[in-house]
Formats: structure tokens, sequence, C-alpha cells
């Protein structure tokens, strides 16, 4: 919310905002705009009826003051996507959708437009190198957007990729996850079914072909005034860790590896083909591509041992992100460890779909805190219906940070490639000191 207030100062509008709670990097980045509120919470008194619409983020609740207070005066009140939507209606609107992928295929995109030229307003969920927003709002003639499928607001209960109607949409999977949000999976695949039905007449559907459920979907929900272009894994070559992508008549290496990589770049591709961008130009762009902030991102290294992070914790990201680990270092002991944080991965319901992700592991763990269970007000999660979820020979579970560190101190890291998968940061671990600290020490 604060990057979209920031990007529509920048386009000329006024901009006032509230919150109850501001935390780093957003406070600083408010006050260097000059829109930082001068005092912290909710002031029914600042909504009049001289302003021309509020936006509304996920953390305000039904019941908050300034929202009622816009309903009383009748003001448009517009969810996050919805207000991406209203400022979009005469550009090329491309939205990434799907369970996995979403961040990278849509930072691809970013990246080859940048280096080819092109000019275009974006909405993608983490930071990129290259670019000091992840919200940019100007008169450019496309926008790139992610696209994710739950709700928009706490008054907007539709999905948010439900609201963006695009011209070029991709969808580059679908794995059942956040099952406090969609029950069931039939649920859960109504929303994309819904989505391919919200592509512009005369528009594109870029989809994951190795993906059987989507498939299944795609092909049960065929429309005749749209164009359709499966995707599988961009031909490569892997030789001594380094990958090498090959299209058309051009080839070079790429800096980040791994077959859901590979299958974003495709998809990446195609949108990229769409909005004119040439196979010499898009190749020579994306080996740059060094990947989205905890996508597989490397964090140290020395000539035996590698530490890669992850934003991996639905079952099928941590079994696509261990196995192209595994792919591109087949020589190398790999030790991983995943942190179960969410709401769907600490559930004793759900553990089962985590059946088998950690298999390719050498040496594998699976930690999660007590604390993350109080804060989501969660019953107590034993360690037995962990490995008996995960089904995996050897497999370690600790809840405690201690054991997690004694375990990890204990590991011999010469001639290994380390994988820590979260999305929290396993209970305040210094997951990059740590990183340094086994390269440094290996060396």
């Amino acid at each position: 919310m604060h990057q979209l207030a920031i990007a529509l100062k920048r386009k000329g509008y006024q901009i006032t905002g509230s919150d109850d709670e501001i935390f780093e990097p957003a406070k600083t980045n408010l006050l260097r705009e000059g829109l930082l509120p001068q005092e912290i919470g909710w002031f029914p008194e600042n909504v009049h009826d001289g302003l021309d619409a509020a936006i509304l983020g996920m953390h305000a609740k039904a019941d908050n003051p300034e929202l009622l207070k816009a309903k009383e005066l009748n003001l448009p009140v517009y969810s996050f996507p919805e207000y991406i939507y209203k400022e979009s209606t005469e550009k090329t609107r491309v939205v990434v959708g799907g369970s996995h992928g979403k961040t990278t295929t849509t930072a691809m995109i970013m990246h080859v437009l940048k280096e080819a030229g092109k000019d275009f307003d974006y909405l993608v969920g983490a930071r990129l190198q290259g670019f000091d927003q992840s919200v940019k709002i100007t008169d450019a003639p496309i926008v790139v957007c992610e696209g994710d499928e739950y709700p928009a607001s706490i008054v907007e209960k539709r999905p948010k990729f439900h609201l963006l109607f695009p011209h070029i949409a991709v969808l580059t999977g679908i794995a059942w996850d956040h099952i406090n949000v969609f029950p069931t999976f039939d649920f859960y695949l109504e929303q994309f079914t819904i989505f391919i039905n919200k592509i512009e007449k005369g528009g594109h559907l870029v989809y994951n072909v190795t993906d059987k459920v989507l498939v299944d979907l795609v092909n049960s929900n065929k429309r005749d005034d749209i164009h359709y272009h499966p995707y599988d894994v961009l031909d490569h070559s892997i030789e001594n860790g380094v990958t090498k992508i090959s299209l058309e008549t051009n080839s070079s290496e790429i800096k980040v590896f791994g077959c859901h990589n590979l299958l974003n770049m495709h998809a990446a591709w195609l949108v990229c083909r769409e909005l004119g961008v040439s196979s010499k130009n898009f190749v020579e762009a994306i080996s740059s591509f060094t990947g989205a902030a905890k996508r597989l991102e490397l964090l140290a290294k020395n000539v035996t041992t590698t530490v890669y992070r992850d934003f991996a914790h639905a079952p099928s990201k941590v079994k696509a992100t261990i196995q192209a680990v595994r792919d591109q270092f087949p020589e190398r002991k790999l030790i991983a460890l995943l942190e179960l944080h969410t709401y769907s991965s600490l559930n004793e319901a759900f553990m089962k779909e985590y059946g088998g992700a950690m298999e390719p592991a050498d040496e594998a763990a699976v930690f999660y805190s007590q604390h993350a269970l109080e804060l989501k007000r969660m019953p107590p999660l034993p360690k037995e219906v962990v490995k008996q979820g995960f089904s995996t020979e050897g497999l370690l579970v600790f809840n405690k940070k201690d054991e997690l560190r004694e375990w990890l101190d204990g590991l011999v890291y010469s001639d290994a490639v380390v994988l820590l998968m979260s999305s929290g940061n396993y209970d305040g671990m210094d997951v990059e000191g740590f990183a340094r600290t086994i390269t440094k020490t290996i060396e």
C-alpha cells in the first residue's frame, strides 16, 4: 500500500494515508516522500467529501472508523487491484496468475521489457534489482501485474486477479494452498476458471502445459474469442553448474536455474513476444536476470559450499525448489531446511500434502516455532505428525530454535549446497549471517 501511495504521489496526485502500525522500510520510504502520517492511528475526521476516493488495504478491518466515514459520505472505495485497473483502462494489461512462480515470471517480463527499452507500469510482490519500487503508475501504454488469487480487501472479497481484466494472461500452475481461504480444492479451482473468463476478448492465455490440473481446467473452459499459448520447459543444457538456454536461433548462459525457472522463462518469452520483443533481444536481456528476492537467492558461496535462500513454503514450491537444486548440483551433498510458517503449513490436516517433498535432500530437516502457532492461535503440532506427513526417511523435525542451531552447527558443509526455505525467519535466526559464517569457515 505504501508503494502505491508513493507511485500515485509521483504521478502528481495529492495523497494522504493512515495506519495503526508502520514498519521499516515503509516508514522511511514514506518519510522520504513526505507521506508519513503525523500520527499513527485512525482519524475519521481526516475523511471528508473533498476526497476523490479511498483505497483500502488488506490490513483494515470492516469496522475501521475511516472506512465507515468514507461509506457514510458515499466516497468511492477501491481495493488495491480495483484501483490499479482504474488507472490502467487504456493500457495493455498483462496479469500473471498461478499458485507458484508468479513473482519470478512477472520479474522476468519486467526485466526484459526494461532492457528492451519498453515503457511500462507494474505491480509486483517482491523487491527486484533495477527497480526502486514494487508499484509504478504513470501514463505508460503497458502495465504488468502479479495477480494473486487471494481476497482484495475486507470489503471486496473477490480474488485480486479477478479485478484486473488482462489482455495477456499467464497461468503458471495450480496447487492448492491456504486452506483457511479456500477450504476445498474445487472452490480453489473455480477461482482460476473465473480468471480465464475475465480475459478480454481477442486476448491471450499463456499456460503451463506440464501441469495436468491446469491443462484439464483450460481444456474444459475453452473460449473461441481468445488465443492460447501452451508452454513447457525452455530448451537448455547444464554444464559445470551453469545453465544455457536456446530460443529459435539464439542462445546464452543464464544466471538462474531449475525447471521451474525455465518454465517461468518460457512464459515470459511468450508474453514479451506479444509485446513486440524479438527472440534475440529476449535472450540477450534474460541472460542478466538474477532472480527476485528470496527466490533461489544466492546468499553466500566459496569453492566448496553454496547457500541459497528461497521463499518456498507450499508443497509444490518446496518440491520444485529442492528438485531444481538437486538437478543443478547432482554431485554435491544437498542440505535442505524448511520452516513451516503459514497457516496451511502448520495445519495438521494439511501435512500429508508434503509427502515426499524433502526426499531429494541428503540431509533434511523441518522447523516450526511454538511462537508461530501461538500467533496464529493454532493448536500444538506434534513432531510425529510432521514426520508422518512428509514421509521421508531420516527427516529431522525441530520446534525449538536451540535444537535447530545445534543441528546446523554439527553439519559438515564441505562439498555441499545448502537450501534454506521459509516465508519466515526461523524464529529470529540471522540467516544471512549464518550463510556467511559457514562459507567463510570452509575457506
